[in-house]
This record gives structure tokens, C-alpha cells and sequence, in this order.
């Protein structure tokens, strides 16, 4: 089915969105304590779930930056939409900034 394609002008239609973002940890202890609060402060888990999450920031600092992924307020805005299923991983990853493939998308820092 291309975009031009439709089964009925009131069906429901499903995209799936994929990015892919590298981001450099600067400060491995202050993104710890911030996802450990944010742990702390989500009244929607419960204890096993809380655990877990506690476990995860302990072990890995890419499992703090996890939590403070929302994909909820990445389409909240946007009109006509509404967010069927989301689900994200992150974990740590080579990155070579010279190498083939990085340099089309990495953002340019501005010298002041």
C-alpha cells in the first residue's frame, strides 16, 4: 500500500516511525540521579516495575537516559494522530563522527 492508497476514507491508518538518535553522556552522574528521581516520582509503576527500572539505571547509564524517552509527548501535538503502540531500547553504541555514514546527520556544535 503506498501513501495515495486507501481502503475507506474513515479506516484507520498505521505508520511505523523509526529514529535513531546518538547522544553522549557528559555528566554519567547527574543523568543517574535524575532518572533514579524520575523512577522515584512515576506514580505509574508498581514495585516490580520500579525494581527493574532502578536495576537498569544502576547497571547501564543508557538505561537512565530510557526514562526520559516520551513518545507521548513526541505526537501529543499533533493533529489527526494518536499514538497506537510505542517501544524504545537504548543501549550503548560505537560512534565515530568521522567515520562513513555518521557526518549526514550529526548535529554541528557553534563555536561562541
Amino acid at each position: 500500500m503506498t501513501s495515495t492508497d486507501t481502503t475507506g476514507q474513515d479506516a484507520p491508518r498505521y505508520v511505523r516511525l523509526s529514529i535513531e538518535l546518538i547522544a553522549e553522556i557528559t555528566d554519567e552522574g547527574a543523568l543517574k540521579a535524575a532518572a533514579l528521581q524520575q523512577v522515584a516520582d512515576d506514580e505509574y509503576l508498581d514495585d516490580d516495575e520500579r525494581a527493574q527500572s532502578v536495576e537498569a539505571i544502576e547497571v547501564d547509564p543508557s538505561g537512565s537516559l530510557a526514562h526520559f524517552i516520551d513518545p507521548v509527548a513526541l505526537l501529543g501535538d499533533v493533529p489527526g494522530v494518536e499514538l497506537a503502540s510505542a517501544t524504545w531500547e537504548s543501549a550503548q553504541t560505537e560512534f565515530d563522527p568521522e567515520g562513513e555514514g555518521w557526518d549526514e546527520y550529526t548535529v554541528e556544535e557553534s563555536a561562541e
